[in-house]
């Protein structure tokens, strides 16, 4: 009896084995490792991203993209399979990644050849819920001011207004345009331009996979490098026209996402840092890659270019930093010192001095003709995240986890101002004049402050479907109405009524602090 039994096992086994491979038991499983993440339903109108396709259903693969990619029982003639093995980088799939293993591939074959069967759809994948949807629950976030209502209204406390817009991804990437008219800032899978004329968006970037890392306007200010990616996966880095945002080119290779970019001083060539270990160098104009540095043995979190452009140096969590040949792509230096990660790398455009800091958060002062250290000094409390200077060389500004924004002599490295955003700093910028300091981190908001005296001028935020604030500590407030009608103004913890808010929804002094202007307090009548 025992024998029968184990005789049909094994006879039945290799049928078992040899059944057609079905696209929700083995196929999507493949295609949402290594594909979604551009060709999913959620990116079919990104088309710069997922070329109108989408693999996380099968009747999107069904309908194709801009093409048709799949032909049941087919694969020669199905993009699907083809491209998987195609010998053109700039065509194989998955696009700037490594290839699907030699296994995965067959299998995906097989499944076509077999006429691609849907197979059994599990019972809870994607399933929806019979009856009235559940509404999604926002946490409240609390934007404070410092703005106190007259005595007549009995609410002593400063205003405060809570929005159910949380919780708020981090604010990663802040860069000023050369001329100071804009501001761009990256969270995940956005990025937002400001009119500093009107603290009001121009544009929000979505076209972008991934994180925003890092973001850069070229020196003449008609491009905008926004980088970013998925970890361990692939990197994203792409170039937008700042005349009417267009995606000008997407610069691929880098296998795991970019963490840094930077423009060369004459905007013809752009420096990407990378955690797949490597600094990639692009010529602008032509989008062609010039060399790749691989010298570093960990993540490369920056990189910055000296002030002639014949150098770039980077900051890696391998500990040290290097000054490399623009031209030839060789290590020149070492920067070493320091037994924690590097994290931050920038340098003095008056006199090529490179400052670094990270995990050590304080800064060191290099001399890039020798690699030698020249002081350690300035910086956080506790780590430091980015360092940013002005086109002259005037201000120097740490980012910090402490949840400060330090400004340096960069003469004497000592420090000048430290203003307190309330939370780890991610992000920082100077404008051009260093008069005004942009800052992003774990708030999720960005800030713009007085670079002479650290006061805070605006706080910024924008959001999904368009939604958009920007409110100064006087009380002063502009939005977009749909964000405004779900506010709720409230002081001492108590509602405030619509009639005290008449004087503070000012568009015109919201606009003259981006500037950076002082704002009279505000008058009740």
């Amino acid at each position: 009896m025992l024998r029968t039994a184990l005789l049909a096992l094994i006879v039945s086994a290799p049928a078992a084995r040899a059944a057609d491979p079905t696209y929700w038991a083995d196929v999507r499983p493949v295609l949402r490792k290594h594909c979604v993440v551009c060709h999913s339903e959620r990116k079919l109108n990104d088309t710069d991203i997922s070329a109108g396709l989408a693999l996380d259903k099968l009747e999107h693969i069904t309908k194709g993209g801009k093409v048709p990619v799949l032909v049941p029982g087919k694969p020669d003639q199905s993009l699907l399979v083809t491209l998987l093995t195609e010998k053109n980088k700039k065509r194989a799939m998955p696009l700037d990644a490594d290839p699907l293993a030699a296994e995965e591939i067959a299998l995906v074959r097989k499944w076509v050849e077999a006429g691609a069967p849907e197979g059994t759809k599990p019972k809870d994948d994607g399933a929806v819920a019979v009856g009235p949807a559940r509404p999604v629950r926002k946490l409240e976030v609390v934007f404070a001011t410092k703005a106190a209502l007259p005595r007549t209204a009995n609410l002593p406390g400063p205003l405060e207004l809570a929005l159910p817009v949380g919780p708020l991804p981090p604010v990663a990437a802040v860069a000023f345009s050369p001329d100071g008219k804009l501001l761009a800032s990256g969270v995940y899978g956005r990025a937002t331009v400001w009119d500093l004329a009107t603290a009001k968006p121009v544009k929000h970037l979505t076209n972008v996979l991934g994180a925003v890392n890092d973001l850069k306007f070229s020196p003449d200010g008609k491009l905008l490098a926004v980088a970013g990616g998925q970890p361990s996966a692939r990197g994203d880095l792409r170039l937008f026209d700042t005349t009417d945002w267009k995606l000008v080119a997407t610069l691929g290779g880098h296998l795991d996402t970019v963490s840094c970019v930077a423009f060369s001083p004459d905007g013809t060539k752009l420096a990407s840092a990378s955690f797949d270990k490597t600094v990639k160098l692009w010529e602008v104009k032509g989008q062609k890659q010039l060399h790749a540095f691989t010298g570093h043995s960990d993540f490369v979190y920056a990189v910055a270019f000296g002030p002639g452009g014949a150098w770039y140096t980077t900051a890696s969590k391998d500990r040290t930093g290097r000054v490399i040949d623009t031209n030839t792509g060789k290590g020149l230096f070492t920067l070493s010192g320091t037994d924690q990660e590097v994290l931050a790398v920038a340098v003095n455009p008056a006199n090529g001095q490179v400052l670094a800091a990270g995990a050590d958060p304080l800064v060191s002062w290099y001399d890039a003709k020798t690699g030698e250290r020249a002081r350690r000094a300035g910086g956080p409390a506790t780590a430091a995240h980015e360092i940013a200077i002005d086109a002259k060389g005037t201000l120097v500004a740490v980012a910090g986890a402490d949840g400060t924004i330090r400004t340096l002599n960069p003469a004497s490295a000592a420090q000048v101002r430290a203003a307190q955003a309330g939370a780890p700093v991610f992000a920082v910028a100077v404008d051009s004049g260093a008069k005004r300091l942009a800052s992003g981190g774990t708030d999720g908001t960005v800030k713009l402050w007085d670079a002479t005296d650290a006061r805070l001028l605006l706080t910024l935020w924008s959001g999904p479907d368009d939604n958009w604030l920007s409110l100064a500590p006087e009380g002063y407030f502009a939005g977009s109405d749909a964000l405004l009608a779900q506010g709720a103004w409230r002081a001492t913890g108590k509602p405030v009524e619509a009639k005290w808010l008449t004087p503070l929804r000012d568009a015109a002094q919201v606009g003259k602090a981006a500037q950076g202007a002082k704002l009279a307090e505000p008058v009740w009548k």
